[in-house]
């Protein structure tokens, strides 16, 4: 089992930036494709960035390009997502996920066996 926790969410004014983290216990996951996903109230749960096991390849919704950045620290079983230029729209909670021996990226909620509790982010304009 892999335990998954968030953190670095909060309250930020439109053109802020913040930095997600999300540590992993229980086991490693250096051989894990790892995820972001939030959700906003009444919508569905959608996709924001994936990293392949090594951070070699990176993968970011449309939306978030240019202003989010999805890193991992396998040493210390961590990823981060920096957020840039925040907008309201980017309110949600805000997840992380692991998804067992993928080399890739993983786009798809369907597909990633752990997550995390997830962390409100919060844009006011």
């Amino acid at each position: 089992q892999v335990q998954l926790v968030e953190s670095g969410g909060g309250l930020v004014q439109a053109g802020g930036s913040l930095r997600l983290s999300c540590a992993a216990s229980g086991r490693t996951v250096s051989n894990y494709s790892m995820g972001w996903f939030r959700q906003a109230p009444g919508k569905e749960r959608e996709f924001v960035a994936s990293i392949s096991w090594s951070g070699g390849t990176k993968y970011y919704e449309d939306s978030v390009k240019g202003r989010f950045f999805i890193s991992r620290d396998n040493a210390k079983s961590t990823v981060y997502l920096q957020m840039n230029s925040l907008k309201p729209e980017d309110t949600a909670v805000y997840y992380c996920a692991a998804k067992a021996k993928v080399m890739g990226v993983v786009t798809t909620t369907y597909e990633y066996d752990y997550w995390g509790q997830g962390t409100q982010v919060t844009v006011s304009s």
